[in-house]
This record gives structure tokens, C-alpha cells and sequence, in this order.
């Protein structure tokens, strides 16, 4: 009989930050095919530049911080593709390029790294850029534009024009927007896959989505034109943002109660910003300020131990 004699732990699981990163970027892969469709060579190069220059910038700062190479457990991969989908398909190379270096440098390592950040590094990065740039990252161009033909997104109709945006256009995404943001059908089809394999709690994307929904419906009854529960479910990040964005295990409470409070959060803040601000859209503020709560959120909802 052979003894094997070795450290704790004795089992180990087949699960391990490379194997997730990567099921996250293929539930990613159904909404960056159909942007590359839509916006073409624009969204190709977008998503080249974004992630090359999130790896690149990736592996000079472990070099300078004198740390192994991360390079390969794929968080650089995800943080840049997911900025990309966020952008805007004109959004000029200099500003993904800068967008996707502060997303690193600034919303992964200042904190210390992977599983040390505070905020969702693909959000900080956008809203370094909406800072930075706020003409380029709110002019959006139509589908399949050779020209660049600019065109208002479906929030930005609704709230400026009054114009509410067809239910199939918003579900295939034939309309203006961020490079993943148009198409709910993908959308769809990846936080389903997301979920399957359980790398997305449900709690938060659930709860995103139902109080969507009773907040829309609401509203609507009060006015048709502030929007159908269809209509903003399928329009702007909200889909993206409560699949892949909200749901990220370093950003968001640990607790199940926790989550719950962060998605609901989420979403209120969400329509506030759609129905009683300035801005169309209010998906990347709502994640980033309920980031933000999300360590008094577990020190509120976390169990007490037996005794206390």
C-alpha cells in the first residue's frame, strides 16, 4: 500500500479563477458576435484594442510591483472585452486605449489586484472615460453605418423625443447603443448560461430584473410614453449590467440577504436616473454606488455566530 503524504488541501476543486474567467467570456461570446455583426470592423478593432491593452498593461505592472504574470487567468481578457462592449462603437482608439489602462491600473491594482477591488474595473474604466470624454461616450452611431451615421439611443428617444423604440428592434439590436448592449436576445441567452453553470448568483440579476419590472409597470400605467416593462428590460446596459456586471463575486455582498438589497438597490437607482435626471441611462452609476455599500451591506446582513 503506497502513502501519499502532502499539505492541505487533499481535495481540490476543478474550478479556479482561469476556468471561471473563461466561462464568463464565453456566456460574453453570443453579444460580441452580434456586435461585431451590427457595428463590423468598428467593434472588431474596438475589442482588440481594449483587451490587448488591458493584458499588456496587465503584465507591466505585476513586472513592476515584481509579482507572477496574471496574464493568464484571463481577468485582463474579461475586464477589457467588457469595457469594450460598453463603449460606444465610435469611441476613437486613444480613448478605449486610455479607458482600458485605468480600468487596470486604477480599478484592479490600486486596490491590491484581483479579488482586493472595490469596484467593477470595466465600470471604472467607463466612467474615467464619461468624465475624460463625455461628448464621444454619448454619441452613438446607427447599425451598419458606413458612414457613422450618428443616431440617438432608445433611452435617449424616449426621454428627449418622446419616442418609444419598437419591442423587436430592442430584442434583436437594430438600434443605436454600446457595442453589447443592443441585443437582448444574446444578452439573454448569455446570463442563461451564466447561470446553468452557476458562475452568477441569481439573487442579484433576479432582483434587478423584477423590480425593474414592477417600477416600469407602474410607470407606465401613470404615462404610456415614460416606457413598457419590455422596453426597459431590453434598452440600454441593464441586461449586461444585472448579468455581468452586477453579479461580479468581488463587487457584491457575500450574504444572500446581501444580494438581494444590492440588486434591488441596483435597479430603484436605475430608475431614478431614467425617470428623474438628466441622463438617459443610469446602469454604470447604479453598480458603482451600490459597489460602494457593499461592505455595510455585509456588516449588516452577515449571520451572527452561535452564542451571540
Amino acid at each position: 500500500m503506497n502513502l501519499k503524504v502532502s499539505c492541505s488541501p487533499h481535495l481540490r476543486s476543478p474550478v479556479n479563477t482561469p476556468w471561471v474567467m473563461m466561462q464568463v467570456i464565453v456566456a460574453l461570446l453570443p453579444a460580441t458576435i452580434a456586435a461585431i455583426i451590427l457595428f463590423k470592423q468598428r467593434a472588431a478593432f474596438l475589442i482588440a484594442n481594449c483587451v490587448i491593452t488591458a493584458l499588456v498593461t496587465e503584465e507591466i505592472i505585476q513586472k513592476i510591483r515584481k509579482k507572477p504574470s496574471t496574464v493568464a487567468d484571463y481577468s485582463g481578457v474579461l475586464t477589457g472585452l467588457l469595457l469594450a462592449l460598453i463603449l460606444p462603437p465610435s469611441t476613437r482608439w486613444y480613448a478605449a486605449s486610455l479607458g482600458s489602462i485605468f480600468a487596470i491600473a486604477v480599478g484592479k491594482h490600486l486596490f491590491g489586484g484581483l479579488g482586493a477591488n472595490i469596484f467593477n474595473p470595466a465600470l471604472i474604466g467607463r466612467a474615467f472615460l464619461m468624465a475624460a470624454y463625455p461628448k464621444m461616450l454619448t454619441t452613438f452611431i446607427a447599425p451598419s453605418s458606413v458612414d457613422a451615421i450618428t443616431k440617438a439611443t432608445p433611452l435617449a428617444l424616449r426621454k428627449f423625443s418622446g419616442v418609444i423604440t419598437p419591442t423587436k428592434d430592442l430584442f434583436l439590436g437594430t438600434i443605436a447603443g454600446s457595442l453589447g448592449e443592443t441585443s437582448a436576445v444574446c444578452l439573454i441567452i448569455g446570463g442563461a448560461y451564466l447561470l446553468w453553470r452557476k458562475i452568477a448568483d441569481w439573487r442579484i440579476p433576479l432582483t434587478v430584473l423584477t423590480t425593474t419590472t414592477v417600477i416600469s409597470a407602474i410607470f407606465h400605467i401613470v404615462n404610456p410614453l415614460n416606457g413598457s416593462i419590455l422596453f426597459h428590460l431590453f434598452s440600454g446596459g441593464l441586461l449586461l449590467g444585472a448579468f455581468f456586471m452586477a453579479t461580479d463575486p468581488v463587487t457584491t455582498p457575500t450574504t444572500k440577504t446581501g444580494r438581494y438589497i444590492f440588486g434591488g438597490g441596483c435597479a430603484i437607482l436605475i430608475m431614478i436616473i431614467r425617470y428623474f435626471s438628466g441622463l438617459p441611462e443610469g446602469v454604470m452609476y447604479s453598480i458603482l454606488f451600490m459597489n460602494a455599500l457593499t461592505p455595510l451591506i455585509n456588516s449588516y446582513t452577515q449571520p451572527k455566530r452561535f452564542g451571540e
